[in-house]
């Protein structure tokens, strides 16, 4: 009972953020150069590959957030698998041919110094790798390796709330000069999900009943 009364928690919190994310990216869809993000991106937004790459990653990443939600759901797994497959395969899609190679090309022009862009970089690459894990134990019906995979791609997914997260409150805590906080900022938002996402492995490893 408790365990399902965590998996609901877990799911209104993540669907949650996923429509706070979906919020704060309506207002760049007006394709208005002067919006937000974008007001200290004027050196480069004139770049066609970079704005094409920011709005696909804007746009899909969403769809990956909500896609990845259900593969966590054994409701949907036990009573719909159809269900968890399709979402599964839009997921796959969204990451390793939109949100993916589009991130890795935002993160080479990242702001802040070289280390914050190293770090969006990786970042991107590893969720294309982890994700193509996830759908070849998939393919493999390795589905305990799978589940490991998967919580490892969702985790970076989810990386974009880490950030946001991460940059509302350490300011508050820690003065750093605007380039380091910067740099702590892109490294923290996906290395901390990865280490949950390994926790949870290990704890299901350990658990009886995985």
């Amino acid at each position: 009972m408790l365990s399902k009364f965590r998996n609901i928690i877990w799911l209104i919190f993540i669907a949650i953020f996923c429509w706070l994310m979906l919020d704060l990216t309506l207002p760049y869809l007006s394709f208005d150069p002067d919006v937000d993000f974008l007001l200290t991106k004027q050196k480069i937004i004139h770049l066609k590959h970079w704005r094409y790459s920011f709005y696909v990653h804007i746009l899909f990443s969403i769809f990956a957030l909500a896609a990845g939600l259900t593969q966590f759901s054994n409701y949907i797994l036990k009573k719909n698998k159809k269900i968890h497959r399709a979402m599964g395969i839009i997921y796959v899609i969204d990451v390793l041919l939109l949100a993916g190679p589009s991130g890795l090309i935002m993160g080479f022009y990242a702001n802040g110094n070289i280390y914050a862009k190293i770090s969006f970089m990786l970042l991107a690459a590893l969720w294309i790798i982890l994700t193509a894990m996830a759908y070849k134990t998939a393919l493999e019906r390795n589905f305990i390796q799978h589940r490991n995979w998967m919580y490892r791609s969702y985790a970076l997914t989810l990386s974009a709330i880490t950030l946001r997260l991460i940059a509302m409150f350490l300011p508050k805590w820690v003065y750093l000069e605007a380039f380091s906080e910067y740099t702590i900022i892109a490294w923290l938002s996906w290395t901390i999900n990865l280490v949950v996402a390994e926790g949870i492995i290990f704890l299901k490893r350990k658990s009886p009943v995985s």
